[in-house]
């Protein structure tokens, strides 16, 4: 254990300064950190033929779109945005749905794979009787 390099540190030292940037990152202002990592807010552009969804569907649909938006905003045309914007909001009824269902942890998977058309199933072959050995002839 003598070999260790002196770029290298210890396990303490690590703990120490891993709490010292936690305590810090505690003590800065959490506006501070919006105003710099988030872009500001668009305004909600509803689509005339949107669905109605609850105050609750619609914050998920913004923070949804604000993520987008904040990882590939600079990448996006204002076209593609309406479009992101429009898909988000039109997905929301679905998921809606689906998280409304009730399930407790017993349950079973709700899908079991079936065919949905029954086909015949050819008969198997009976295997050919095998033949009894003969003795060769000797001459």
């Amino acid at each position: 254990m003598g070999n260790k390099s002196d770029s290298s540190i210890s396990r303490r030292e690590f703990a120490r300064r891993a709490a010292f940037a936690s305590a810090a990152a505690s003590l800065v202002p959490a506006e501070l950190l919006n105003s710099q990592t988030a872009p500001a807010p668009l305004p909600a552009q509803q689509p005339p033929n949107s669905p109605n969804l609850s105050p609750e569907s619609q914050a998920e649909v913004e923070s949804r779109i604000q993520a987008i938006f904040a990882q590939y905003g600079k990448r996006l045309s204002d076209a593609q945005k309406t479009d992101i914007r429009r898909l988000a909001t039109e997905a929301q009824p679905p998921l809606d749905r689906l998280r409304a269902f009730a399930t407790d942890n017993g349950d079973g998977p709700g899908l079991y794979l079936k065919p949905l058309i029954e086909r015949e199933r050819k008969p198997t072959p009976m295997p050919a009787t095998p033949k009894p050995a003969t003795t060769p002839k000797s001459s």
